[in-house]
């Protein structure tokens, strides 16, 4: 029996895993987790065969604690089930250790034929975000400025960058408004920005908003 710990902040959202899983043979939820220090716990206090884990939560971003789990248990297969496309997260995912990335649009099959491949040693990613990682792994000596942005500070660029003001993003990821100041500041000072409007072109030409 594959157990299986589902890490999401939405209720409804860890309920209708539960659900499409619990219609699947050879599979349960054994564990859940609202968010990513509760997740961490349960991972350092109990047995998972796999882990399907959200990005965005209220107290620990989803690549933080990939990273935290990874760094505890590099065996431990991990699945991104985001809200978010993959332009946007995906190849930071795979690159800090996930064994996949899926978005909350996929349809269920798609869902559980992910979690098989990702439990049998495999790895799940579509064509497109295939061809994206072949081209950045190797070339961490030309990266993009968005590249050299730290987890949260490309997190907020693209909440900015999406139409979202500073209090809003402070309120959607549970943070002081401080704090949210300090990344966006980090981030533009990093990309050689002064502007918000400067983050908006550049995520819109890189394709990562829309």
């Amino acid at each position: 029996m594959l157990k299986i710990l589902t890490v999401d902040d939405h209720a409804i959202v860890r309920a209708g895993l539960k659900q499409i899983l619990a219609e699947e043979e050879g599979m349960k939820v054994a564990g859940e987790a609202e968010s990513g220090t509760e997740a961490l716990k349960q991972v350092a206090n109990s047995h998972f065969d796999l882990v399907l884990l959200d990005i965005s939560m209220p107290d620990m971003n989803g690549l933080e604690v990939l990273k935290e789990m990874q760094r505890d248990n590099e065996i431990l297969p991990i699945l991104m089930l985001s809200m978010y496309p993959e332009e946007q997260y995906a190849i930071r995912a795979l690159k800090a250790g996930a064994r996949g990335y899926l978005t909350k649009e996929s349809v269920p099959c798609e869902l559980i034929s992910a979690i098989r491949k990702v439990s049998e040693g495999g790895r799940y990613i579509s064509i497109s975000v295939a061809e994206k990682l072949a081209c950045h792994l190797g070339t961490d000596t030309n990266k993009s400025p968005h590249q050299t942005l730290s987890d949260r500070e490309y997190q907020v660029m693209l909440m900015i960058a999406s139409g979202k003001t500073v209090s809003e993003i402070a309120d959607d990821l549970t943070l002081s408004v401080k704090t949210i100041s300090t990344n966006r500041c980090r981030a533009l000072h990093k990309m050689s920005m002064k502007t918000n409007a400067e983050f908006t072109y550049y995520a819109v030409k890189e394709g990562l908003v829309h």
